[in-house]
């Protein structure tokens, strides 16, 4: 049973189910659904995130350190520009395709496509590559910067009110003294950094008028941690005896179930809310995601960087549709862009179909296979 567990964990089956059964009520008991999921809404999206976008942002932060994968710019610079073109080219072309539809009321929505949802692409690239395949560090480390990015475009551009600077700065000056503190007297339980500084975090987010699940975001560089990363989804970080790596093995499973719960509490889209704004979304993630990450690939190699060695041009072409799952941030994007309506259930389903990308590269993967002469790479590719 506890294989079986953690292969739910493992594969965020609690996300899918959740979103399968937001989707199967909605369309049969609209209203009783949005009872429920209303109801689900203020816990799940403004608190129980909180921790989701913790752990995305220890994995930001641990990656700077050194060993991680951030922690060297001229390594770093090719999947990072990468990221930076994944998210620009989707933005660009969901504008442009607003624009020309006639519907600038979805324009609030630009940043939406812009998202890549790590733990989906992972999954998918760990299916489509060989182990050894430079393709997959290389998908890691540009999800980690399309984490860190897209943390930054929540809190500057989707304001849940208008913006405070007293409520904000007020709190969170406060929280950060009592995390620095707790760190000064080397407090290595998790818990007085997140119930002490983490409430004071999320008030002045919440009352500041940033989104609230990002209160934990500045809390988390705090918390003692070992000098060196280890590396993203590397086993032996589950068994790290410092704070930092305490606190993601205590919350991992939380978060999982957050996450279902999160799936089933804002996917619960009608079918026949589709509309523009589904066509465009998916349209954004699927064909500027790819397009955006292997040119600006491109850009960072005339600029003198140099891409992994053993990484193709195919496998770029292919890792960028893998990127086009948007999913559970693409979600969150969403409900922060748009209020309750017709709007905001045309583009949550375009968050949702753009699962579509992951059948397009496994059929590009496949052709690839296909094309005769292409030698195939060595498993001993330098990661």
């Amino acid at each position: 049973m506890s294989r079986i567990f953690t292969r739910i964990i493992d594969y965020s089956l609690l996300l899918i189910a959740g979103t399968v059964l937001a989707l199967v009520w909605a369309n049969l008991d609209h209203d009783s659904y949005e009872t429920v999921a209303h109801a689900l809404e203020f816990v799940v999206n403004d608190i129980g995130m909180a921790f989701f976008f913790a752990l995305a942002a220890k994995e930001v932060f641990e990656s700077t350190l050194p060993g991680g994968a951030l922690s060297s710019p001229r390594e770093s610079a090719v999947p990072i520009l990468a990221a930076v073109g994944g998210m620009a080219v989707p933005a660009g072309i969901y504008v442009i395709m607003v624009h020309l539809s006639g519907l600038p009321e979805l324009a609030r929505g630009w940043a939406v496509p812009c998202a890549t949802d790590i733990a989906f692409s992972y999954m998918v690239a760990r299916v489509l590559f060989p182990a050894g395949s430079p393709a997959i560090p290389f998908l890691l480390l540009l999800a980690i910067a399309d984490d860190a990015m897209g943390l930054v475009l929540l809190a500057s551009f989707y304001p849940q009110k208008a913006f405070s600077i007293v409520w904000f700065a007020g709190p969170l000056v406060v929280a950060l003294a009592i995390a620095w503190w707790l760190r000064r007297r080397r407090v290595r339980s998790f818990w007085p950094y997140v119930l002490l500084a983490g409430t004071c975090s999320w008030i002045g987010f919440h009352e500041g008028g940033i989104h609230p699940a990002l209160a934990l975001v500045p809390i988390v560089p705090f918390m003692p941690h070992r000098m060196m990363d280890l590396g993203i989804y590397e086993p032996t970080e589950e068994h790290g005896a410092d704070t930092l790596s305490q606190f993601e093995h205590w919350w991992k499973v939380p978060v999982q179930v957050v996450l279902g719960l999160f799936g089933f509490a804002n996917a619960g889209v009608q079918l026949a809310a589709m509309g523009a704004g589904t066509a465009i979304v998916v349209i954004a993630l699927v064909v500027g995601k790819p397009l955006g990450i292997a040119g600006f690939t491109w850009l960072a190699e005339r600029c003198g960087f140099r891409r992994a060695h053993g990484l193709s041009w195919g496998d770029i072409m292919l890792l960028g549709t893998v990127a086009g799952i948007g999913f559970t941030v693409a979600l969150f994007f969403a409900i922060a862009a748009f209020p309750a309506g017709d709007l905001l259930d045309q583009v949550r389903m375009g968050a949702l179909l753009s699962f579509i990308a992951a059948p397009i590269a496994l059929l590009l993967a496949m052709v690839r296979r296909l094309v005769p002469g292409r030698e195939p790479r060595a498993a001993s590719a330098e990661e």
